[in-house]
């Protein structure tokens, strides 16, 4: 196991795969934080049901945005170039989650209930990277994720008020859950436990989808839905 903390000066040094590994797993990164706003702003924005709520998607849009732009500066600093996706839409994002239209609110709010607390595993993943610079920048990150995984749950508890809404909940909720699942990557990954034993990450995909299996049923009982069979996109496992 890695246990070193290396700075971008020392990168150079370091072997290969770890190189390749954590410009990968970067990559991804700066293009997710894409994959919300491409999805909502033209969607949403103007056309959520209040005014805190346009204010609120059009707040975390900058702030997801933002965070692209600081995965893109530590990717800069070892001469990475991944400008190229900010030109890129729904349909050319790296994983597919990003790549389906959210039709309805209650797709808005499974999107910031459920995908972005996905989003969140990933990053909380980062929080004691070996890579410092990477390491440094997630503790504000997380804190702006939490407010829009918030306003996720807020959408779908005033939906879940009424039979009509809570059936468009769970329309939603039985479409996106397997997907989120599958955002954790495949269980017995090589891949997984080679970001762990560099340090770069320090979960595997299993762990993660446990946890996160765990946290959501919760809130599922509490909105009173049901949860979906997490068995049926195999993909993952």
């Amino acid at each position: 196991m890695f246990t070193d903390k290396i700075e971008a000066k020392d990168f150079p040094k370091m072997p290969q795969e770890y190189k390749d590994l954590f410009i990968k797993v970067m990559t991804i990164q700066a293009d997710s934080e894409l994959g919300g706003p491409h999805l909502y702003v033209e969607r949403w924005v103007l056309a959520a049901p209040t005014a805190e709520d346009q204010m609120m998607l059009a707040k975390t849009a900058a702030e997801e945005i933002d965070h692209h732009r600081k995965f893109v500066k530590i990717l800069a600093e070892l001469n990475v170039d991944v400008s190229h996706q900010l030109k890129n839409r729904s349909k050319d994002r790296i994983l597919e989650i990003f790549r389906d239209p959210l039709e309805t609110w209650a797709d808005m709010g499974c999107f910031g209930t459920f995908i972005d607390r996905v989003g969140g595993y990933h990053l909380e993943d980062f929080s004691e990277c070996s890579y410092l610079p990477a390491a440094r920048i997630i503790p504000q990150i997380l804190k702006e994720e939490k407010q829009h995984i918030a306003h996720g749950i807020q959408i779908l508890t005033r939906l879940c008020q009424t039979p009509e809404g809570k059936a468009e909940v769970q329309k939603s909720l039985d479409r996106m859950y397997p997907r989120c699942l599958d955002m954790f990557g495949v269980t017995g990954s090589k891949r997984s436990e080679e970001y762990l034993q560099w340090g770069i990450k320090k979960r595997n995909n299993e762990q993660g989808r446990t946890q996160y299996r765990a946290e959501v049923k919760k809130i599922i009982d509490q909105l009173g839905l049901q949860e979906p069979d997490p068995l049926k996109d195999r993909r993952f496992l």
